[in-house]
């Protein structure tokens, strides 16, 4: 298969700088699919499972928020937060979903607390999903 330019970079640094097969992440309207070869465009991201193909093998990683950009053959993906699967801390995740569900459960939680809690319990759920695919 055809492979193409991809690059990984977020706020705390270059997560990725190579070639690349094919691409999926989550965008604010569903699931995008790059292949070498597609159209120059650009998408914000929502939260979800990223995949990765490079030499036939798939890679995945939580990937919540940013932009994704294919310009004249080359992929740029910023998200905010991106963890391969095998990084990600299952204790930590659980520790955030549990915490979220405390403020959701809780009667006296504000409007922005409920949201923000939503928001925790999403990027927990998305988090340990992509780890179990480890």
């Amino acid at each position: 298969m055809t492979s193409f330019s991809l690059k990984i970079v977020t706020p705390d640094g270059l997560v990725y700088d190579g070639q690349a097969e094919e691409l999926i992440v989550r965008s604010i309207s569903g699931d995008i699919g790059v292949l070498a070869g597609h159209i120059n465009c650009v998408a914000p991201l929502g939260m979800g499972r990223a995949t990765v193909v490079t030499d036939g093998k798939k890679r995945y990683a939580a990937c919540i928020g940013g932009m994704l950009s294919v310009v004249n053959g080359a992929v740029t993906l910023v998200p905010t937060t991106f963890e391969w699967a095998d990084q990600i801390d299952t204790r930590r995740v659980d520790a955030s979903y549990e915490k979220a569900q405390q403020v959701l459960n809780d009667k006296t939680s504000s409007d922005t607390d409920l949201r923000l809690a939503e928001a925790r319990l999403h990027r927990a759920l998305v988090r340990r999903n992509v780890a179990s695919n480890k």
